[in-house]
């Protein structure tokens, strides 16, 4: 019985072991801060102007790649207007390029639209290979 129980847990331990080497944390220790221009609605390229078209009602995170890169952040229906979006930041770590947003509401005092909005930014920076993570 002893014998069985010290195979199986060996057995399972092989198993996580060989798991754990498919997956790679990216590292997204400061490496530098990267230059992007926030894009006009009319300046965002038509192929991606369509998926976010698509993807709007929902939250989403997409990047898109020409001569450049582009990363798009949504953040799904809203019930009014007044919305906009900071970009905190935008940097390269070790593996992979960060892109860090807030969604900023209206101000109670604000006069807003009381229909639906889908409030999303689009970047462009220069092209890179890395992974985008997204926070938001």
């Amino acid at each position: 019985m002893k014998k069985r129980i010290v195979l199986v847990l060996l057995c399972m331990a092989f198993l996580i072991s060989l798991s754990a080497c498919g997956y790679e944390e990216e590292n997204t220790e400061k490496v530098c801060d990267l230059e992007f221009t926030v894009l006009r609605k009319e300046e965002i390229p038509q192929e991606l102007a369509q998926v976010i078209e698509e993807k709007k009602a929902e939250p989403f995170h997409l990047t898109y790649e020409d001569d450049a890169l582009y990363i798009a952040v949504g953040y799904g229906e809203k019930s009014s207007g007044g919305y906009s979006i900071e970009v905190k930041e935008l940097y390269l770590g070790k593996t992979a390029i960060c892109f860090h947003t807030q969604l900023i509401g209206p101000k109670k005092s604000d006069k807003v639209e009381e229909a639906s909005s889908y409030p999303y930014i689009v970047v462009k920076t220069e092209y890179r290979e890395e992974k985008v993570v997204f926070e938001d």
